[in-house]
């Protein structure tokens, strides 16, 4: 979905502007590199254990490569029995309805979540001269398409779960939660589950994931992309890793992992 212009005030209120900027780069993942780096996670201590000593990403991590707020009230995503889950005394996809405008055809829901084409489809442009409310539920929209694909993506990565609804029915508020926080937690959940082996599929925000191993690890970074930018998970946007050889790129980079030393880590408090 295309960012709009007319989206930006509601989505500075909201302090996800900085995501929905980063959105619309193109961003692809070094799946041979994040799944290397995967498999030294250890889910007891939620670190990756290292040749020379154990390391993780932080909330300052968060806010500097994402720009999400980490210091504000928290996010939860827990809504028991969702079906009955109501907004003055309405059922939650009569709530649905209300806020956005327009009910998902049977066909395209799951449960709870929305298939991510359904909202390209009737979301992806807001309609030239629309007024203020129309205004409004597009970004509602395209905040939940932000929140479903970016920060909180399940292993589809095109569904987009209704439990984000309380918070975009209160835009003006949605700048008070922990958005960092709680994309950190989704991500640390993400990769515990990857490390049972029954799981291959990595889900969250993994750009997040693969720009902490790009500033953190410099011998694994890109060449050519060494112009500062903000956010700094944006420098990244346009590199194409290969898609060819998977298998032996993966051994390569835990070799790789295998002779890292201390001096090859930046472990600076603070990015420069």
């Amino acid at each position: 979905m295309r960012l709009d212009e007319r989206y930006v005030p509601y989505l500075q209120m909201a302090r996800l502007y900085h995501l929905a900027r980063m959105n619309d780069k193109w961003f692809r993942l070094d799946e041979p590199l994040v799944s290397a780096f995967v498999e030294r996670w250890r889910p007891e201590t939620h670190t990756f254990h290292m040749p020379f000593e154990e390391c993780t990403i932080t909330l300052q991590d968060v806010a500097y490569q994402l720009g999400l707020p980490v210091n504000r009230h928290y996010v939860s995503g827990f809504l028991t029995d969702f079906h009955v889950y109501i907004q003055g005394a309405q059922p939650a996809w009569q709530w649905f309805q209300e806020l956005l405008g327009v009910l998902p055809p049977a066909n395209q829901i799951q449960k709870f979540v929305v298939n991510c084409t359904w909202f390209q489809e009737t979301f992806g442009e807001c309609p030239e001269g629309a007024d203020e409310e129309t205004v409004r539920r597009f970004t509602c929209a395209y905040i939940m398409m932000l929140l479903g694909t970016q920060l909180f993506a399940d292993k589809s990565g095109n569904r987009i779960h209704i439990r984000w609804l309380p918070f975009v029915a209160r835009l003006e508020d949605m700048g008070g939660y922990s958005w960092g926080s709680a994309a950190l937690a989704w991500l640390y959940r993400c990769i515990c589950r990857v490390a049972n082996r029954h799981v291959v599929k990595l889900a969250g925000p993994l750009q997040l994931l693969q720009s902490w191993i790009f500033w953190r690890f410099p011998g694994f970074r890109p060449a050519g992309y060494d112009a500062f930018s903000w956010l700094l998970a944006s420098r990244w946007s346009g590199y194409n890793p290969s898609v060819s050889e998977k298998g032996p790129r993966v051994q390569m980079t835990r070799l790789r992992i295998d002779m890292l030393q201390a001096r090859d880590v930046s472990m600076l408090t603070s990015y420069v």
